[in-house]
């Protein structure tokens, strides 16, 4: 069962048109990244999945509920540490998590879910003094209150040190190895590659790619990087591999014997033996994958 369906959802707020006909399904267990420029619809595809906002159409279905009639439900079965989630301060720690316990009406113990964020030491202490990563921890830890099917993470890295940020990856590994059900949209994309399945990238309110990174990155050309080492660029080299049909970019580094060029993965032999034939002689060549940085703007910028 898939545990979240979208079909064809529609959401304008006055003359915006933030969601223009999103289709999306992400199936149970998986771990999947939703990235977008700001204002591209990302908070407004959460707030839907979480029956805080209505669709203007289309239909929305989570954990097998429709998401508008069966909100209650979903919401027993959802965890969701939303953007921008501020605590109280006169309440301690604990207190915040028997809150998320009573309104889920899960029982159990505040202790061993903050002791899993790495804040039982501080369940005594009132929230207004934590620091700006702690209240993050906090946050996580009443999204994780009753071992949800599904959980909502919505800029979770936000405030946390790299250590803290370290420990949120591995709480999402073990809950996806639980079989829960991430959906994961942040700004750090270094933490989206290194957890998400599969990405979804927004633009505009369209849904313009659905893909593992290694699919997105096929999906655009100059995906990779091939780095090639040569005693020497011969002249007229450069102006050869640019004619190249797949080759988009050539730069050559350092002492002038590094050559880079962004290309198709089926031209990277053409561009080998054409440095060959123009007299270079090749000591070695590599291939660097393209950061999601450079995918995630070739999806949200010009035509595409």
């Amino acid at each position: 069962m898939a545990a979240i369906e979208l079909d064809s959802v529609e959401k304008s707020f006055g003359d915006v048109r933030a969601l223009r006909g999103v289709d999306l399904t992400v199936p149970e267990g998986e771990v999947f990244g939703f990235l977008g420029p700001n204002g591209a619809g990302k908070s407004t595809t959460i707030n839907i999945l979480l029956d805080f906002v209505r669709p203007d159409a289309g239909s929305v279905r989570v954990l097998g509920h429709d998401a508008a009639g069966d909100s209650v439900a979903v919401r027993k079965r959802t965890g969701v540490l939303p953007e921008g989630f501020d605590v109280y301060d006169r309440l301690t720690a604990r207190e915040h998590v028997a809150f998320a316990i009573d309104s889920k009406g899960t029982g159990g113990d505040p202790y061993p879910v903050l002791e899993r964020v790495g804040l039982a030491d501080d369940a005594g202490r009132k929230a207004g003094g934590f620091s700006t990563g702690m209240r993050q921890r906090l946050a996580l830890a009443m999204a994780l209150v009753g071992d949800p099917d599904l959980l909502v993470l919505d800029e979770p890295s936000s405030g946390l040190d790299p250590n803290g940020a370290r420990e949120l990856r591995e709480i999402v590994t073990q809950e996806a190895a639980e079989g829960t059900t991430v959906f994961f949209s942040s700004h750090i994309l270094g933490q989206v590659e290194s957890v998400c399945d599969r990405v979804g990238i927004i633009r505009e309110g369209e849904l313009v790619a659905v893909d593992t990174i290694e699919g997105l990155r096929s999906n655009v050309a100059g995906g990779s990087t091939l780095v090639v080492e040569v005693d020497a660029v011969p002249e007229g080299a450069v102006e050869r591999l640019q004619r190249l049909e797949g080759v988009s970019e050539v730069a050559t580094e350092g002492d002038g014997t590094t050559l880079r060029i962004s290309c198709e993965d089926d031209v990277k032999m053409d561009a080998v033996q054409e440095l060959e034939s123009a007299g270079a002689d090749v000591s070695d060549f590599t291939t660097e994958e393209a950061p999601l940085e450079d995918l995630f703007a070739a999806y949200t910028e010009g035509e595409r």
